[in-house]
């Protein structure tokens, strides 16, 4: 008698069943709001938001300020990532706990927090910074650092893990250095989980609001704006404004997978 025939007849069908209506559940969650806001805006509306200069300009604000944010911090993040994927040292379970604290902290109570480093009446805002960086680009770059760095250092540290130690061993044994091993095999092996890491830190920081408008409600980003012209004009002003965002952002990351792709192909092939 084999162990098929031990098992109810149709419990996997049924337990397929289960598993889509669970997984079905979980896509109309995100699928659901997305279609919503999109059919509450009318062609006008969404046409007139376009043509609203201050639209842009946030909209062009937000994905600069989150490129900024992600490329500086990917310059000590990701050789960060490469140490907590290589190294064994005391302290490294701490290390890894603050790295993930950003994500558990209210982000409105990280704005506070940020206010008492780089805000104006702080010891380095008022001493090192000229006046601090409230209401200016760099902290709204701050602010977005800090809510969304966890995600380019785990999604690196994760990537450096999957390269096989062997090849670093064998690249030292040949003479190279610890740098040039790093530059020459580990982050060209990882460079699609660095880049993935990269792309989740931009997201999360054009999304931020609640650090965001702590340390800057001016100069305006579009989450901030989707907020005050709710607050101001009501759900149409508002609607029209984010489904803007939205459609930017989708566009943008379509054709960095695209890019993505297109890459892995040609690495295929060579």
């Amino acid at each position: 008698m084999t162990r098929q025939s031990l098992q109810p007849s149709g419990s996997g069908t049924w337990f397929g069943l289960l598993l889509a209506l669970l997984g079905s559940a979980v896509l109309l969650l995100i699928v659901a709001p997305l279609l919503g806001i999109v059919l509450a805006t009318s062609v006008s509306d969404l046409s007139r938001a376009a043509a609203d200069r201050e639209v842009t300009e946030s909209i062009k604000l937000t994905l600069l300020a989150a490129l900024a944010a992600t490329t500086v911090s990917a310059v000590a993040g990701v050789p960060l990532a490469y140490l907590l994927a290589r190294k064994r040292f005391w302290g490294k379970g701490l290390v890894l706990g603050i790295i993930d604290l950003p994500i558990v902290i209210p982000h409105s109570a990280a704005g506070i927090a940020l206010l008492t480093v780089i805000g104006r009446q702080s010891p380095l805002g008022k001493h090192v910074l000229g006046g601090g960086l409230v209401g200016t680009t760099a902290g709204i770059a701050v602010a977005m650092a800090f809510v969304s760095i966890p995600f380019l250092v785990n999604a690196a540290r994760l990537a450096f893990m999957a390269v096989p130690e062997r090849l670093e061993r064998a690249a030292r044994t040949l003479g190279a250095s610890p740098a040039r091993v790093f530059l020459t095999v580990s982050l060209p092996l990882a460079w699609r989980g660095v880049l993935s890491g990269m792309v989740l830190m931009w997201a999360r920081g054009i999304s931020e609001f609640g650090a965001v408008v702590i340390i800057a409600y001016h100069p305006m980003t579009t989450p901030v704006m989707v907020f005050q012209r709710f607050n101001d004009h009501g759900l149409r002003y508002a609607v029209s404004v984010a489904v803007l965002l939205i459609a930017v952002c989708v566009t943008l990351f379509v054709v960095l997978r695209l890019l993505s792709g297109a890459r892995d192909r040609r690495g295929d092939h060579a």
